[in-house]
């Protein structure tokens, strides 16, 4: 199934990267960053006189621009031709055309499952000058996870609006601003124009962040207990850049990053990636989380739902927080009991309640519709049209594979038992009773059907386990390494994104299907999509403890405290979940972090061949790539250690690193170091004393693991200890591999992608 879902989603997501002959679509014109002094609206009148100079005879350049990017860097959106893409490419400052590339979205026990308790999140009395900006789907306003009451006043470097799009959307003192985008000028009948969510993603990414507590909440009874963010008091600004049918354009996400810089923000939430790497300076989100990174803000970003196969990671610029996406001790069985007494553990959301009572089960195949040209094999799979609505009419169906619940319904049928070897560990809700079995359990069930003159049955609903094997990565989650800098560990860390409940629209459909008519104000799905708020809450509680900690520091605290995982159960080890399981608590207090610059970053891009011109444009300063060869990136300050060997070559490295006292004032570290006995690593100094805070030491880190031939991983790492305080990076050596040629998409829903690209399934890529 995973190798189907990987083929059907390649066929439907290949891009258009280039408009053809005459036709306008929306490009983007990036120009770096701006410069000093200059105003957004000088830069507006230069971007027009830009367009004047290329456009085609009667079109004027109010008719050609979209956005004018000014706020926080420089650059536009137009509708373009070829020829018009190709003259501004060669235009002075201009540092490159970028087509407008579709992007995709890619919860509560899970705050007590990492040690995050309510008082705990309510530790930092500043919680409440910290705004998270989302980039999404827009948000349900009404919810009480955004209430206002007893919040105090705006905090006053916040320089955002509310925009209504003229309908009853407001905001109040929890979501403080809300902005929506729209280049394409595409609406579905079923969306709002205004930052109103008729999604249910950017509600739930929003609300695991940074929502404020609700009690009693659950999805039809499931789940239920307290909802809420990490930082509840913190404020939250939500810029729309998703849409209903659609998907994400570059061209609006770069703009909701040039008003969030501008706007105030203090961490910026993207749980959005493309399906294809792209370089750092051809990717939207790269380039916007680079001018957040510049002006003090850490990007969190999902590592995409592209997993298990590997280089499948998105969003894999340094300057940004990569997030994983991980299990929680809370799994969601729900069985069923056939007429013979036999009992199989099936895996889903299932809110449908049928009581003790049985009913008539057959076989999908045995429900052939002649009429549509279907077959047994065909009919095996319940199809939505190829399944014979007679046969099926008021009976429990058996299914092959996991994406064709949709015939059952469609076909009067009662409720339906699904078959999945690959997707054991995450839960799916459904619009009809229904579980997903293993296939050994269906051939079970299949025997019982031929071998029984009136088989019977019924579909429990969920009950709630106890997952004692959490937190281990999701099979869904991208996988590294890195397919642009492979000496730049990816992910990141890992954080809960397996069935999350957190706040929904009330104009969207729980299961991503609009024939699901239900209402709910909280939804249990799963995805990167909500590992990355988890990350997000997480930097703004570190953030209400140290506000004037950088972007880099943040990360650092939340990857050298993070818990480390048992490669026993992540055979991808780093590469699935990075530097461990993201802990909240320990992170406020790291001992030492690994701070970073926006001249290392700029270090790190002559590193990996630019030049100086585009440099300056890039950062809008005089910088420069002298005496900077190309090379590897080994000595980025970045708290973790990768080393790529090409195949049957020698692993030999060694890394500079330069930490920050931020514990106490007079403590001495001592290095230790865990590696496998074929990988030797020596630390040299092997300990730091530091006699006050804000002190800055350095060391080598050596690696040398010999003659290596076709080694995906070897997993070491190194902890500091003062007798308090862990910090602890890993270090992985591997053979280069080539990237795969496609990624897969990188879904709000696991289930929705298989949903969105089979024939004759009415959904779209963003699930519904």
């Amino acid at each position: 199934m995973t190798t189907f879902l990987f083929l059907i989603v390649f066929s439907c997501l290949a891009l258009s990267f280039q408009s053809y002959g005459d036709e306008r679509k929306v490009h983007i014109v990036y120009m770096g960053g701006r410069s000093k002094g200059v105003s957004s609206s000088s830069l507006s009148s230069i971007h027009h006189s830009m367009l004047n100079k290329v456009l085609s005879s009667g079109v004027s350049s109010s008719e050609s621009i979209v956005y004018s990017y000014g706020r926080s860097f420089n650059g536009f959106a137009a509708r373009l031709t070829d020829e018009e893409v190709e003259k501004l490419s060669e235009m002075d400052g201009v540092v490159s055309v970028l087509p407008n590339t579709k992007f995709q979205p890619h919860t509560t026990r899970s705050w007590d499952f990492m040690g995050l308790t309510r008082n705990l999140s309510l530790r930092y009395p500043n919680q409440g000058n910290v705004i998270v900006g989302v980039l999404d789907t827009g948000i349900w306003p009404e919810s009480e996870s955004f209430s206002g009451d007893g919040l105090g006043s705006l905090p006053s470097k916040f320089k955002g609006t509310c925009q209504t799009g003229g309908t009853n959307f407001t905001c109040n003192n929890k979501l403080i601003g809300a902005r929506y985008y729209n280049a394409d000028n595409f609406f579905d009948p079923r969306e709002f124009k205004s930052p109103r969510d008729a999604i249910g993603h950017g509600t739930h990414t929003s609300s695991t962040a940074a929502g404020r507590a609700v009690g009693g909440a659950s999805y039809f009874g499931l789940a239920e207990g307290e909802a809420r963010g990490a930082v509840p008091e913190a404020r939250i600004a939500m810029y729309k850049v998703c849409w209903l049918g659609y998907g994400c354009s570059g061209a609006d996400i770069l703009k909701a990053f040039d008003d969030a810089i501008a706007d105030g923000v203090d961490i910026i939430s993207v749980s959005l990636g493309s399906g294809f790497p792209f370089e750092y300076y051809e990717d939207p989100i790269a380039i916007g989380s680079f001018h957040a990174m510049k002006n003090g803000i850490l990007t969190s970003n999902s590592a995409g739902n592209a997993g298990p196969f590997p280089i499948s990671v998105a969003n894999y610029a340094p300057w940004s927080l990569t997030v994983a996406a991980s299990s929680i001790d809370r799994k969601f069985v729900s069985n069923v009991v056939l007429g013979n007494g036999n009992t199989y553990i099936g895996i889903a959301i299932n809110s449908f309640n049928l009581g003790n009572s049985v009913s008539p089960l057959i076989y999908g195949g045995d429900a052939v519709n002649v009429s549509t040209g279907s077959s047994e094999l065909i009919s095996s799979y319940c199809f939505d049209g190829y399944m014979n609505s007679q046969k099926v009419k008021g009976n429990l169906v058996l299914c092959n594979g996991l994406f064709g619940e949709e015939g059952i319904p469609n076909a009067d049928g009662l409720g339906v038992i699904l078959s999945s070897d690959n997707y054991k560990d995450v839960a799916f809700n459904f619009r009809l009773p229904a579980t997903v079995l293993s296939s050994q359990d269906v051939q079970e069930v299949l025997a019982y059907i031929r071998s029984s003159s009136n088989p019977i049955a019924t579909i429990k609903m969920s009950d709630e386990w106890n997952d004692t094997l959490a937190p281990t990565v999701v099979s869904f989650s991208s996988r590294g390494p890195n397919p642009i800098t492979p000496d730049i560990l990816k992910p990141d860390l890992t954080a809960p994104g397996v069935d999350i409940i957190a706040a929904w629209s009330l104009a969207a459909s729980p299961t991503f299907n609009p024939e699901d008519q239900r209402i709910t104000k909280f939804n249990i799905i799963s995805g990167t999509s909500m590992s990355c708020p988890h990350a997000t809450g997480a930097a703004a509680y570190v953030k209400s403890a140290h506000p004037s900690w950088s972007p880099a520091a943040i990360k650092s605290a939340l990857m050298t405290t993070a818990t480390p995982m048992d490669s026993r159960k992540n055979e991808d080890a780093e590469f699935a979940y990075g530097a461990g399981h993201i802990n909240p608590v320990k992170a406020v207090d790291p001992g030492l972090i690994f701070d970073a610059s926006e001249q290392d970053y700029i270090t790190f891009l002559c590193k990996q061949g630019y030049n100086t011109s585009t440099l300056q444009r890039l950062t809008g300063d005089n910088c420069t790539c002298n005496g900077i060869a190309p090379g590897k990136a080994w000595n980025l300050n970045y708290p973790s250690f990768s080393l790529s060997v090409p195949d049957n070559g020698y692993a030999l490295g060694s890394f500079y690193r330069t930490v920050t006292n931020v514990g106490f004032p007079n403590s001495t570290y001592y290095a230790t170091v865990f590696a496998p006995e074929n990988l030797k690593i020596s630390v040299e100094p092997a300990s730091l004393s530091f006699t006050q805070v804000g002190e800055k030491k350095s060391f080598v880190v050596k690696v040398d693991g010999g003659k290596l031939f076709q080694q995906p991983i070897m997993s070491a790492c190194i902890t500091w200890f003062d007798g308090v305080h862990s910090v602890r990076t890993p270090v992985v050596v591997f053979t280069t591999v080539l990237p795969l040629p496609f990624n897969v998409d990188q879904g709000a829903d696991l289930r929705s992608i298989g949903k969105a690209n089979f024939p004759r399934l009415n959904g779209n890529l963003m699930g519904n």
